[in-house]
């Protein structure tokens, strides 16, 4: 078996006239990072690798996600194929992860997730929220057999502020 989450970057800052790589989170962002980060630690595993997109909006999410874990920066890996909003170089991605690793956490972008989400999972959504996270268990043993399974979890940072 197989798991995969995908974590949404946090809402991100239109304030500074920088390249869309380079936009930065808006406070809130950070903040509801944080949140959907500890309410996964409450009652699931940490996952043994974790990947982030290039973006700066992306990687800040993936860094607030493993200071909540107590995990070093160093555990990240950075892939270019992430920074992908149609969702087949992902696909690509995940496919290609060696079967060694069980459990890996990812950090994208829309409508890349929210597309992998309906695909893969066995839960409906019309859009993955900005820090929303999603985790899929799914019943293979060679990610090159990436299949739909089913979603175990789903954490929207609006509904942790209830």
């Amino acid at each position: 078996m197989k798991t995969l989450i995908l974590v949404r970057h946090g809402k991100s800052s239109w304030e500074f006239n920088v390249s869309d790589l380079e936009r930065p989170l808006k406070s809130r962002g950070f903040t509801d990072a944080h949140l959907v980060a500890s309410e996964f630690l409450k009652s699931h595993d940490l996952p043994e690798r974790i990947f982030s997109s290039p973006a700066k909006r992306a990687l800040t999410t993936c860094k607030v996600f493993t200071k909540v874990f107590g995990l070093s920066e160093d555990m990240i890996s950075i892939s270019d194929r992430l920074y992908d909003f149609g969702g087949e170089n992902v696909i690509n991605f995940l496919k290609n992860l060696s079967n060694n690793i069980n459990s890996v956490m990812i950090f994208g972008h829309n409508h890349a997730f929210t597309s992998i989400s309906n695909i893969f999972g066995s839960k409906f959504m019309d859009n993955l929220p900005t820090s929303g996270l999603v985790k899929i268990n799914l019943e293979i043993d060679d990610w090159w057999d990436l299949k739909q399974g089913k979603t175990e979890v789903v954490i929207i940072p609006k509904e942790l502020k209830l």
